[in-house]
Parts: structure tokens; C-alpha cells; sequence
């Protein structure tokens, strides 16, 4: 009883227990099962008994019933509910009645397409057939991609390698693509936003190389829990879905609570820091010997809560660490190792970046601790679910930090516990972003001339055509450049011209990279560029050929960037006079122009120094949400107590945004205008920070009043009395009434 013991050692503990802001008993859940299909082979029946399975699921049965009649399928359970057999079992039987029958798995990462070969790979081996599966992916030799191609019946791949290995040379591929039969989309909440507006343009590229081969497999998608499945996967894939929702999988008692560390400067609201925090929290539990798992929001998080873990968890000298780290970095077989140690109980404690979060198989951890909200319910409940498995109580940890996301969550645990799950968006017709596809699509296989590619597809093909990257010859149109386009197409970003980082020297190396937006604020000239936890000084940046040269040093102090930014609203796509405000959505154009940049003490955080930076400006085209204010919403306000109000409202509502979005805060900036050019109000404007937009604008447009109560509770709620960083945002000394300020307009909207 290691949890029960962890438990009590956390609700008795007058260091600990005083901050538990609130505990939630989740009751178990007993296994609801149902008889295999009787359209199985009957060898697949066999084999699972023979690994100890002797009956599916309700949620598996009805699953694979679906994909055996021809249906696409979409699989929303939780963690550990068993959906790797709701693809396995369709496919292998699919091989077993056609030995030419062919599938493709794709994952969102390596770790996890190699978790889920391994488990294919047992079931294959005690059915006894002669079926190959393979793995095909970056780390695969070229001897062996030819095995693949040739003779794969399951080809166990991620999108990435479908984008710029697969497609682009389908006719190595015509024995996959003549004969698939099935595509599996395994985490399927991972392809939002822009990934996910890039994955479905992947997808149109797939249906066009099939019908070109005269296939059209069923796909199969398997997901956490997110508010629209049927939608996502209908954007997604192209298809008609049918919807699996409901769980047949046992679950173990569990205990969840949140944690807000406790405030050690009540003049500046600033609290304990969560790392801290949570390291304390962790220690202890693996103390009580809980196998214990705890998220960290970055890489150098994880390795200061590794280190932390260690000084208080000592070993003897020579004897294996207890505790490990798990995060993007670490080599494939340093994963593998801590996976199947964590699964054999050796480590007592591992610190993860959300790589873990995902569906690898890490054995029974008995507690999770998590250092933040990781910025969507789905995460949340991820993370949360890697504690405790099919059986057996657990305990999970939220500990959040100072940010007005984390402390709306600490003061409203209702939302984390009875509020829907966010609902993922993407936008496949995002212009830039299916423009690069079609010019990949074209390299594939000619376009018609009246081929649909999404909206406008022939205006595009004609602008391609223009700038002489197509020639149309009758009613198709053929790829002419010498460029290979899918090279040069990111699928995590919508920019396609990221900065390489090079690191100076006799044997030049490239470090990193960064995404051209953020390139000014983080390697303009004489900036301090931070990796890897190690400091380098940025020497020159070519801002033409996107590359930043830099060398390592060791200095006293880190740079700040101030970006100017301006809005202009381009296109009015839907507004509605809410009588205190206007609101709206539409296309905007944001110009950039990074100014001047700051060298700040890392200890005293002083002001030691500035210079200017010389970048061209940006200009962005993307969508936005705004509410211009009713002039009686401001009424008897000074014009510096409407500013203050502003940005105050600027603050709690890029804060609570998120909440409402499958987005991270990143991927939302703000703009305040005193009096917009525009509307000739106050106005606020909260723009999409990807090209073209996915889609988030108008998300917020149509949450709108439950975003400015959210932001009113949270500012109501906040014990500080004039702005901190859990609400509106400290106060300068000439703005000392800014939360007030915020506080009135957001009465008088909410009203």
C-alpha cells in the first residue's frame, strides 16, 4: 500500500499539507467486456489467449466491428484502455486472409512507433505467421529500406517521414500503395494546430498517390480525449468517421490535487517556484516508495528536477541511479533502457518532458506529479493517467505556478475536473500551408487542371504556373523546378525558412535552430543565445541566407529584445455588437521590427547595458479575435486608466485564453490600442502567431463571454491588492491602479 502511505505522508505534513488547494477522489471503474467478432480469424482469438487476453473490451469489439465493415473509425479512451488491438486486430486479420494486404502505422514520435512495433512484433510472434513488419524512420539504414519497401506488410512510420521519405518517391512504394488496405493514426489530438493543418494536407497528398495506385484503405484513429473527435478526424483524414467513446477498460481508485506553493512575497504576489515545489513533492513520494513520474515543461526543467531528485535521493557510490531523466536529446537506446527499466521497477522516479506523455508503455507508476498545467485539459488528463494503470489505487499532483492560467486552475478546480475538454483545431486550408503542399503534391503526381486541393486550388495552380514552377500542357499541369519541395517544408511550423544556429569555429557545427518570427528577439547581433542550459554569444546574423553564427561563453548576464509590433485589420470575416464592446474576428496584417535590445544581471536582474538591433521588418499575414470597448464602458475612466485597463485585461485574457483553445499560450499575442485606427475605440486584439491562422481567432470569438468571466473571476479572486503576475500583471510605479482599472471594464463587459 506505497500509495496509501504517500497519501497520508502528504495530508498530514504541516509543510505540505496547508497548500493542497484541493484533493478529488476518482472512484474505480469496473472492466465492462464483450466476445471477439465473428468475422476474426479465429487464430487471433488464440493468440491472445495465449498472452493472457481472453476477451476484448466493449470499446475494442465495437471498434474492430466498424473497421471490419469497411467503416473509418475514430477511438477516444483513456490511457491504457488497450486501443493499440482496435487497429492490431483489424490489420493482422486483414494479412492472415491476404498475404499481400498491406498498412501504415503512423505515430506522432519515434519513442512511441517503436513502443507500439514492439507490442505488434509479440502478438505477430504468437500467431506464428510469416508476417513482416517493419519500422521506417530516419534511424532506418538504407539496406534495410529496401527490405521495407519490398516486402512490409505493416510499414510502422511518422508523418515526417511520410512528408519527405515516402511520398515523394511513391514509385519505390507501389507495392504499399497498390495494396493498402489500412491507415492507423495513433495520439490523433497530437496533430492540432499547425501540425495538424500540415498533417492534412499530407493526407490529401496520400489520397492522391493512392487512387493514382487504385487503393482507398480505412483509417483508424486513436486519441485522448478531446472535445471534438468526429470533427478532427473528419478534417483530418478527409473521411466520414464513426465515433468510439465509450470505455470498456477497468480503472484503478485515484486521488488528484492541486498544489499552489505557497506566496513568499505577498507585495509582489510572486509564490514559491514550482520546480521547487515539485521536487520537494516528488522526494517524498518516492520516499514512501511510489514509483513516482514527474513532468516538467522543458528540457532544462527536467534536467534541474533530475539534478534536485538526486541531492536529495542519494545512492551508494557505484550502485544504479534511482531516479532518470526522459526527454527529447537523449539517444534512442537511452530511452529503450530507461523504459524497460521504469517497467521492471529499477527506477523509482523519472523526471519526462511530455515525451512520456504519449501512449509508451512505462509499466504501473503509482504517482505522477506535474510541474504546471501543461496548458490543455487533454495534456492534463495525459499526464495525469500515466500514474495508476488498469488496477490499483494512485495518487497524481498538479503543482502550479504563479501565471494567471495555473492560478485560475488552483482557485477554480471545478474547471479541471467537470469542465469539457478543449476541442482541437487545425485549418487545412490555411493558404501558406497548403500552398507548400500543393507544390510537393504537383512533385508527386501532375494535378488535373480541374483537381481540388481545397478552395481556389486552379488560381493556385495558375500562380505556380506564372512563376514557372509548373508548366500546363493541356488539362494537367507538371512539376518544372529543380527544387525537391517537400524538403523544404517543415511539418511543425508554418514558417519555411527557419534560422540555423551555427556554432563558430575550426570544425563549424549547427546547435539549433529557430523559427523566423522569433529569430529577432533571440540571435540578432550580440545577443545571448541560450541551449542546452550553455550560454552563446551571437557574432553575426545573415539574415539573407538564415543562418546565425555564434560561440560559447560564459557571462554574468542574458538579453531582452523589445518588438515593435503593429496591426492593421485587412478583412472583417464576422462581428457582433454585444452592446459593451464589439466583437469580431477577420484577417489582420502584423508587421515586427525588433528595435532595441537589453543586457540584464542574472542575479539582480539590473539593467547593465543596450544596443540597437538592425533586422528588416516583418510582415505577417494571420487572423485575429478583438472587442473594441462601448464608449460607455469606459465611461468617467481617464485615458491612463483605460491604458492601465487594457493591458491589465491584455494580461488575464492572453493568460485564460488557452483554457478555452488546444493551443499553447505561445501561439496567441496581444495588441492594445488606446484608440484603434480601426474601430476608433479602445480596442483589444488577440492575433494568431502562425501565417494565415489555424483557426484560434475564431475559436475565441465564439467563447467570448465565458472569456471575460474567466478573466473577471480571475482578477476578482487574486488576493494581491494593486497587479501581479498571477493576474493583471505587476504594477509600474506610474500605472499603480491597473488592476482596479482592469477590474472596471471587465464588470462592464461581463454585464
Amino acid at each position: 500500500m506505497t500509495t496509501a502511505r504517500a497519501l497520508d505522508s502528504l495530508q498530514t505534513d504541516p509543510d505540505f499539507a496547508a497548500d493542497f488547494s484541493h484533493w478529488r477522489r476518482l472512484q474505480p471503474r469496473s472492466p465492462v467486456f464483450a466476445p471477439f467478432p465473428l468475422a476474426l480469424d479465429a487464430r487471433l482469438p488464440e493468440a491472445l489467449r495465449r498472452t493472457g487476453i481472453s476477451q476484448l473490451y466493449s470499446h475494442q469489439a465495437e471498434a474492430v466491428a466498424h473497421v471490419l465493415d469497411g467503416r473509418n473509425v475514430v477511438v477516444l479512451t483513456p490511457t491504457a484502455s488497450g486501443k493499440t488491438l482496435c487497429y492490431n486486430l483489424p490489420v493482422l486479420n486483414a494479412i492472415l486472409s491476404d498475404s499481400e494486404a498491406r498498412a501504415l502505422y503512423l505515430f506522432p514520435t519515434k519513442a512511441l512507433a517503436q513502443d507500439q512495433y514492439d507490442e505488434l512484433q509479440e502478438l505477430i510472434t504468437q500467431l506464428d505467421v510469416p508476417i513482416k513488419a517493419f519500422t521506417y524512420d530516419g534511424d532506418t539504414p538504407g539496406d534495410a529500406r529496401r527490405a521495407v519497401r519490398a516486402a512490409g506488410n505493416i510499414v510502422v512510420s511518422n508523418p515526417d517521414m511520410l512528408h519527405t521519405g515516402i511520398l515523394p518517391h511513391h514509385t519505390k512504394w507501389m507495392k504499399l500503395f497498390e495494396n493498402l488496405r489500412f491507415v492507423v493514426i495513433d495520439e490523433l489530438h497530437q496533430y492540432r494546430g499547425v501540425f495538424g493543418s500540415h498533417v492534412a494536407n499530407l493526407l490529401r497528398r496520400l489520397h492522391r498517390v493512392c487512387r493514382f495506385y487504385g487503393s482507398d484503405p480505412v483509417f483508424i484513429c486513436c486519441s485522448a480525449t478531446i472535445g471534438n473527435p468526429r470533427e478532427l478526424a473528419e478534417n483530418l483524414i478527409g473521411r466520414p468517421v464513426e465515433v468510439v467513446d465509450r470505455s470498456g477498460a477497468p480503472q484503478g481508485e485515484k486521488q488528484v490535487a492541486i498544489y499552489n506553493p505557497p506566496v513568499v512575497n505577498r507585495h509582489l504576489g510572486i509564490r514559491r517556484s514550482a520546480l521547487k515545489a515539485a521536487e520537494a513533492l516528488a522526494a517524498r513520494l518516492v520516499r514512501s516508495g511510489a514509483q513516482t513520474i514527474a513532468f516538467a515543461p522543458s528540457r532544462i526543467a527536467v534536467e534541474l528536477l533530475v539534478r534536485g531528485l538526486r541531492e536529495r535521493i542519494k545512492v551508494k557510490p557505484g550502485s544504479p541511479a534511482l531516479i532518470e531523466g526522459y526527454r527529447g536529446g537523449y539517444l534512442p537506446s537511452e530511452r529503450r533502457a530507461i523504459e524497460a527499466a521504469l517497467r521492471a521497477g529499477a527506477i523509482r522516479g523519472v523526471v519526462a518532458t511530455n515525451a512520456l506523455e504519449l501512449g509508451i508503455d512505462i509499466g504501473g507508476l503509482e504517482a505522477a506529479v506535474l510541474v504546471g498545467y501543461p496548458g490543455t485539459l487533454a495534456s492534463a488528463w495525459q499526464q495525469i493517467g500515466r500514474a495508476g494503470r488498469r488496477d490499483g489505487p494512485s495518487l497524481a499532483v498538479l503543482v502550479t505556478n504563479s501565471s494567471p492560467l495555473n492560478q485560475y486552475i488552483a482557485r477554480h478546480p471545478k474547471y479541471l475536473f467537470e469542465a469539457s475538454v478543449e476541442s482541437a483545431l487545425i485549418n487545412s486550408d490555411n493558404l501558406t500551408i497548403r500552398a507548400s503542399h500543393m507544390k510537393a503534391a504537383a512533385f508527386e503526381l501532375p494535378f488535373e487542371a480541374n483537381e481540388e486541393f481545397g478552395p481556389d486550388s486552379e488560381e493556385l495552380l495558375a500562380l505556380f504556373e506564372e512563376e514557372g514552377i509548373l508548366l500546363r500542357n493541356g488539362d494537367r499541369y507538371y512539376w518544372m523546378a529543380d527544387s525537391y519541395p517537400a524538403e523544404g517544408v517543415s511539418l511543425r511550423s508554418a514558417a519555411m525558412d527557419n534560422v540555423v544556429i551555427i556554432e563558430d569555429g575550426a570544425r563549424p557545427r549547427v546547435i539549433g535552430e529557430v523559427d523566423r518570427p522569433s529569430a529577432p528577439l533571440l540571435v540578432h547581433e550580440e545577443a545571448i543565445y541560450m541551449h542546452g542550459g550553455l550560454q552563446y554569444h551571437v557574432d553575426r546574423l545573415d539574415w539573407h541566407e538564415k543562418k546565425a553564427y555564434v560561440h560559447k561563453v560564459e557571462v554574468d548576464y542574458y538579453t531582452d529584445a523589445n518588438l515593435a509590433v503593429d496591426l492593421k485589420v485587412l478583412e472583417v470575416a464576422e462581428e457582433l455588437d454585444e452592446g459593451s464592446c464589439l466583437k469580431a474576428h477577420g484577417d489582420v496584417a502584423v508587421s515586427y521590427l525588433a528595435t532595441v535590445f537589453k543586457k540584464i544581471k542574472l542575479d539582480s536582474h539590473e539593467n547593465v547595458g543596450w544596443g540597437k538591433i538592425h533586422i528588416p521588418q516583418e510582415d505577417m499575414h494571420t487572423t485575429s479575435y478583438w472587442l473594441a470597448l462601448d464608449p460607455g464602458a469606459a465611461e468617467a475612466m481617464s485615458q491612463p486608466a483605460i491604458e492601465a485597463g487594457l493591458w491589465g485585461m491584455a494580461h488575464l485574457l492572453s493568460g485564460v485564453a488557452p483554457l478555452f483553445l488546444m493551443c499553447d499560450p505561445k501561439d496567441l499575442q496581444l495588441v492594445a490600442q488606446v484608440r484603434s485606427p480601426f474601430t476608433e475605440r479602445p480596442t483589444l486584439f488577440i492575433y494568431e502567431t502562425r501565417p494565415g491562422g489555424v483557426g484560434l481567432a475564431e475559436g475565441l470569438f465564439n467563447v467570448h463571454d465565458r472569456l471575460l468571466l474567466a478573466a473577471l473571476d480571475l482578477a476578482a479572486e487574486c488576493p494581491c491588492s494593486s497587479g501581479c503576475p498571477s493576474c493583471v500583471g505587476p504594477s509600474a510605479d506610474d500605472t499603480p491602479h491597473m488592476k482596479a482599472a482592469a477590474l472596471t471594464l471587465l464588470r462592464r463587459l461581463v454585464r
